[in-house]
């Protein structure tokens, strides 16, 4: 935040302190957590957690986005030195095999291992977690975040938790007395904290066991599969711990302050905050957001792959596209699917162009304030998105030359070197209008009120000089359309999209018959009444 050009602004801090954006309002419960100044550890320790049991998908990085601003709100609030983690959750028994991954045979082979000791079905990586993990971690450095990974299977096998899994077994009957009466009857009967990893197999076993030794971690638990009672130590990676109580162990061992969670997860919260405190810590603050939905309106899953990749968005939209979709009501449900993205690119620009005029308070409540941490690019765009997709959908084929030779109709000065985000998002019309715009247009001819309101508009247009403005032209549509006597405006609006771009909806004429050009215009409307 030390770049962060509002700095200069005297009443930053506290104006901050009172702004009502809600990584504002996160970040004001970590202040109230450590009244006195920095923790004994030194530092504000942030997580963000992640099971690759799945291919990762927008959701977790929805998480670790959103985490990221509630730290920079928070450094922007204090001067305690911060961190984040991003935490794998690779020690995890593979409990069914993804729906989107090959090979699912030999994947099928390795259930209950854990994910980091099963082949990659890709073939890249040592292990389905290494690939995984891979794969989170190379779209997190694409958007640039400052984060540490750690990995749940090196810090077992390291040791780094033996001594809070000593703490588990001491206070195991206190752990049980937390978690026995959220199970079902039958559950509560095989139900252990500590999942012993057995070392015949390499499969992570949920046995019921008992203490033997909390000192050395000993533990004794029968064999299921042949009876034989065994004698192990869970240290060092011999065992990990079921999902709950593992949760709480690494806010303990790590002393997580600040971790946020899906709405699906807000009893494992309860439960895991408990926990915490028979192990003597202070679970983390955080909130609990809505979860993603699909086109359909059923919750995004790993293992399903039902819902858009960081690809997927990158190849159709910026990435400031999808942050500012991220940042937007995280408390509400909303969905996620190609058709959000045009709309989400043209609202990041109006809140971007909004910020350089707004007052201070307003700046910190804008979403593009903290997608871009303060430091929000002077760049303008004198071309909205959904008027780029209608260019190139008439346009069909052309390539990226000939769309800037219409936009120079717009923009006289238009080209790649003066407007980099335009050229950007040229690219990525082209894309969408290919794979989503195109298979569906179908121009329909129009009916004889509306043959009649193009006639008419066709010879306005044709009295119009070829220079006249957006204004001017879009005055003409107007009169066009209140000379045929729409009742309703809209419907005249919606016959022109349908007869000309072959959609129901569309930009605003005037600005899109300025890009095109009035004699380019003049040809769909000969086309449409032809």
């Amino acid at each position: 935040m030390a770049n962060d050009p509002v700095l200069r602004f005297p009443e930053l801090r506290a104006t901050a302190l009172a702004s009502k954006a809600w990584p504002y309002e996160e970040a004001r419960k970590l202040l109230k957590r450590y009244p006195d100044g920095a923790p004994d550890k030194g530092h504000v320790l942030f997580e963000t957690g992640y099971g690759p049991s799945g291919l990762p998908h927008i959701g977790t990085f929805n998480e670790v986005l959103r985490t990221t601003m509630v730290r920079h709100a928070f450094e922007t609030l204090s001067d305690i030195p911060t961190r984040l983690i991003a935490f794998s959750d690779d020690m995890d028994g593979l409990r069914k095999v993804p729906d989107n991954v090959p090979n699912q045979a030999m994947l099928a082979e390795h259930l209950g291992r854990p994910l980091t000791a099963i082949p990659d079905p890709f073939g890249k990586f040592e292990s389905f977690a290494h690939h995984n993990n891979a794969m989170l971690r190379e779209f997190l450095d694409r958007y640039g975040f400052e984060y540490e990974f750690l990995s749940a299977t090196e810090l077992y096998r390291a040791g780094r938790f033996d001594e809070t899994l000593k703490l588990v077994l001491a206070r195991y009957d206190a752990i049980m007395d937390v978690m026995l009466p959220t199970l079902r009857q039958e559950r509560q009967a095989t139900y252990s904290p500590v999942l012993p990893v057995d070392p015949k197999t390499g499969v992570v076993l949920q046995v019921p066991l008992q203490v033997v030794d909390v000192d050395q971690g000993i533990v004794r638990y029968t064999d299921p599969n042949d009876g034989e009672e065994m004698i192990v130590s869970i240290l060092s990676g011999g065992a990990k711990l079921q999902w709950k109580v593992d949760w709480a162990m690494r806010w303990t061992a790590l002393g997580v302050d600040y971790e946020m969670a899906g709405k699906d997860l807000i009893d494992s919260v309860v439960q895991s905050s408990k926990i915490a405190r028979v192990l003597g810590a202070k679970p983390p603050e955080g909130f609990n957001y809505e979860m993603f939905l699909d086109e359909k309106g059923e919750k995004i899953s790993k293992s399903k792959g039902n819902g858009l990749s960081l690809e997927q968005w990158l190849t159709y939209g910026p990435q400031e596209s999808l942050a500012f979709y991220i940042y937007r009501e995280p408390k509400r449900a909303k969905q996620l699917h190609m058709g959000v993205i045009p709309r989400a690119i043209d609202e990041y620009w109006q809140f971007r162009q909004a910020w350089p005029g707004q007052e201070l308070d307003k700046k910190l409540g804008n979403p593009v304030h903290h997608i871009h941490n303060g430091d929000v690019p002077e760049e303008a765009l004198p071309i909205g998105f959904g008027l780029l997709l209608n260019l190139v959908g008439v346009l069909g084929e052309a390539d990226r030359d000939i769309i800037w030779g219409y936009l120079r109709n717009y923009l006289p000065d238009a080209n790649p070197v003066t407007y980099p985000a335009l050229d950007g998002l040229i690219g990525h019309a082209v894309a969408y209008h290919r794979d989503f715009i195109a298979p569906t247009l179908q121009r329909r001819a129009p009916d004889a009120r509306e043959a009649g309101a193009l006639a008419d508009l066709d010879a306005q247009l044709a009295a119009l000089p070829e220079d006249a403005d957006a204004e001017t032209i879009q005055n003409e549509v107007y009169e066009a359309g209140k000379r045929a006597q729409f009742e309703n405006l809209r419907d005249w609006f919606k016959a022109l999209y349908e007869t000309l771009l072959g959609s129901s909806q569309g930009p605003r004429m005037g600005s899109f018959i300025k890009v095109y050009g009035i004699a380019n215009t003049r040809r769909l409307i000969a086309e449409a009444l032809a």
